[in-house]
């Protein structure tokens, strides 16, 4: 479809539609990976579906955000209010779901009246294999979206004057360059897996300034070897060990993050504690304990 990689949600109101359409007659189980519109496909009668949900939809608890990307400001009400009460509908169907992160159960219970066990997600340690060589420049890893609070970090870079590397794209990066001119700050783009594994062995250390449903940005800085720096809430207190494997910032300002920049000490954080602590992450557990799970729905059945 036209567009669809950079305007993505344009086509938010065919999406659902989408979905429920798959024919899945002849399975006996699903497994969906959903951060809003996969939990909503329909199964036949006795077949199980384990949704692994990665978020509660934006869209129920984070509009302007949702709707910063749309572009259209007022307009998208009524679009968004369609959309989320098939969320709410959708939310319903799935034999069980697991959250990746407290922070995704807290929500789930909160609007779809569910409670969720956590699973939390996996890192593929053998991506990261980079000899650390630290340098004086930090990193973020984001898709350019309003919620991911790139636009802190720069601002955070011109107040401390330490470099910064961005990572990634989307519907914000025009707007962020334009923030950015005159920060030390330099914008990357789409990288691939060895690209990113590079720079996260080089930066000094990896910051997620915004709130993250779980966010696997720290466990594979880790993986690196590398520290990261995030804002103390959502996923990123479950997957950070204050000062052995990163640091936190308290209020979501510019200048609290540049205090914790010119602070930060990477010298302090040990490779081998960092690397540890994202093995205990591993793709074996994560893929027993699903596995497990589905055994213990289709035995039910």
């Amino acid at each position: 479809m036209p567009w669809i990689r950079s305007h993505f949600r344009w086509y938010a109101p065919f999406y659902p539609s989408a979905f429920e359409r798959f024919d899945f007659s002849g399975y006996d189980a699903i497994l969906s990976s959903s951060s809003a519109w996969a939990k909503g496909v329909r199964v036949p009668e006795g077949c199980v579906h384990l949704c692994y949900l990665h978020s509660v939809s934006r869209f129920l608890f984070d509009y302007d955000a949702y709707v910063g990307g749309l572009g259209v400001g007022m307009l998208a009400r009524p679009l968004v209010g369609a959309l989320v009460r098939w969320d709410l509908r959708a939310a319903q169907r799935p034999t069980e779901m697991i959250a990746n992160s407290r922070t995704t159960a807290q929500r789930a219970e909160r609007y779809y009246g569910r409670h969720l066990d956590v699973l939390h997600p996996p890192v593929d340690i053998e991506r990261f294999t980079k000899p650390r060589a630290p340098g004086e420049g930090f990193l973020v890893v984001a898709r350019l979206l309003p919620y991911k609070r790139v636009d802190l970090a720069i601002d955070a870079a011109r107040i401390s004057g330490l470099p910064l590397r961005i990572v990634g794209d989307g519907p914000m990066r025009a707007a962020l360059e334009r923030r950015a001119q005159g920060a030390p700050v330099h914008f990357l783009g789409e990288r691939g897996d060895g690209e990113i594994a590079e720079e996260l062995s080089r930066a000094r250390a990896v910051i997620v300034p915004g709130v993250e449903d779980f966010g696997l940005m720290p466990l594979e800085a880790a993986a690196s070897g590398t520290p990261s720096i995030a804002f103390r809430a959502g996923g990123a207190t479950e997957s950070i060990v204050e000062g052995a494997t990163g640091a936190f910032f308290d209020r979501p300002t510019a200048q609290d993050l540049a205090e914790t920049m010119r602070a930060f000490d990477p010298v302090r954080f040990d490779t081998a504690r960092l690397r540890a602590h994202a093995a205990a992450f591993s793709t074996q557990r994560f893929v027993a304990t699903i596995r497990g799970r589905l055994g213990a729905l289709l035995d039910a059945r």
